[in-house]
């Protein structure tokens, strides 16, 4: 019974030793991880919230960030931006392209092999990092080689470049080098199975919890807790520059910017075209990534404050004063962060007051210089209309009257007034006042 007893417990303690036991040891006084999810194309808003999200994970001291993929490629620029935060990442990065069904195809895929750990759910793939040239170039037919021959350098140039980068990441990451050319110059794709038989992932789990535990697990034993995963999404501003950047919502701001400015120029005056067209073409000019968001903001704000200005003197019954507001909120949005990095930010409630006071001056001007319009004039011929002054001489109709000390000649536009009777000028021609008596 004893011998029982003490097999049984060298058999426990060996299982308590082993690899297998350890994952729930380490979880137990395990750290928290940082996970940040993004399903849709690489721009530069990704760019930036997965920068974001590299940047806490380091200044918060995560046992790790994960980021959860899902995308059908995107941008080169925000591709790279991306990929340089993460090899440069102190903290370790996991890239897991999840949910089933999902994929890490084209700028994915380089996203993918620059992670300390790439991992891949049930149901996935990855591949095809073919660069694609933005509007895909002039058509090519069959028999003109002299076009597909011109178009040979340009594209020859960035797939080299690419597979060059790919390659670069792969040797980083101690991955398959020829998988990775093979992927830009030939698109291949391949689901997660072949992935990790060609170590092109790490390993396939089926699901956080497993993701967590393979975590924990030697290699790696990077002691993340499961119970305490930080999730991080986008930010409201992020979510709205994400939604401008689709490229379905840029075709249609495009076609709204041109279509505003086009009536507005046709019909001058109608105001609330001439902004929503301007706004829109901005907008539009960011979301087809012409323009960086720092540009965009700019012009935006800019815009603003010369619609703004343009209320003081243009009667727009508020038009021109809502649409700065629009316009600098905008630009607000696109130049600031709401949650940098780096600690420095701008308060929501001084934009609030700096946009209320831009209004009541702007309003306050406006009011002023439209009395200024509507003001009677002083001096001049048009200050005399309404003067009263007397007859000197009859006016049957025309004569001569008094007026501040002056002498007029005048003409009766109500028949004959008498000598010395009181009247008011009520229009002026020639020199000559038109009078009528005071009743």
């Amino acid at each position: 019974m004893t011998a029982k007893l003490s097999g049984l417990l060298l058999i426990g303690i060996s299982l308590a030793a082993s690899p297998a036991a350890r994952p729930a040891a380490a979880a137990a006084g395990g750290s928290p991880a940082l996970v940040a999810t993004y399903s849709g194309i690489i721009s530069p808003v990704t760019a930036e919230f997965l920068g974001d999200a590299v940047r806490k994970a380091n200044r918060e001291n995560f046992a790790a960030l994960i980021i959860q993929l899902d995308t059908p490629g995107g941008l080169d620029t925000s591709m790279r931006v991306i990929v340089k935060d993460i090899l440069n990442s102190e903290t370790p990065v996991i890239v897991y392209v999840s949910p089933s069904g999902a994929r890490a195809a084209s700028a994915g895929v380089f996203i993918t092999m620059a992670a300390q750990v790439a991992a891949m759910a049930p149901g996935t793939n990855i591949g095809a990092a073919h660069p694609v040239m933005l509007g895909g170039g002039p058509p090519s037919f069959p028999g003109k080689k002299e076009e597909k021959a011109a178009q040979q350098p340009i594209e020859e140039k960035a797939v080299n470049d690419a597979a060059a980068y790919l390659r670069s990441i792969a040797r980083r990451r101690n991955r398959n080098e020829q998988w990775a050319e093979k992927a830009v110059t030939e698109s291949i794709s391949i689901p997660v199975e072949e992935a990790v038989d060609k170590n092109i992932v790490d390993f396939k789990a089926e699901n956080m919890d497993d993701l967590i535990g393979r975590l924990n697990a030697p290699p790696w034993e990077l002691r993340i807790e499961n119970s305490r995963l930080v999730y991080m999404e986008m930010n409201e501003r992020q979510k709205l520059l994400a939604t401008i950047s689709d490229p379905n919502i840029a075709l249609l701001l495009m076609s709204l910017g041109a279509a505003g400015l086009f009536i507005e120029l046709y019909n001058p005056g109608l105001i609330l075209p001439g902004i929503a067209g301007g706004i829109s073409l901005i907008l539009a000019l960011y979301s087809f990534q012409t323009l960086s968001a720092n540009y965009a903001g700019i012009l935006l704000i800019l815009l603003g404050f010369l619609l703004f200005f343009s209320e003081i003197f243009v009667p727009s019954f508020g038009l021109l004063t809502a649409g700065g507001v629009i316009s600098n909120l905008l630009g607000v949005l696109m130049l600031f962060n709401k949650q940098p990095s780096s600690g420095i930010s701008i308060s929501w409630s001084v934009v609030a007051g700096n946009l209320a006071g831009m209004v009541a001056l702007t309003s306050t001007v406006a009011f002023f210089a439209y009395r200024a319009l509507r003001k009677k004039p002083a001096t001049g011929l048009q200050a005399m209309i309404g003067a009263e002054g007397t007859a000197q001489t009859p006016l049957k109709p025309a004569g001569a009257v008094l007026i501040g000390g002056e002498l007029w000649n005048a003409l009766s536009l109500e028949g004959e007034i008498p000598q010395g009777a009181a009247v008011e000028v009520a229009e002026i021609k020639d020199l000559v006042l038109k009078v009528r008596r005071k009743s």
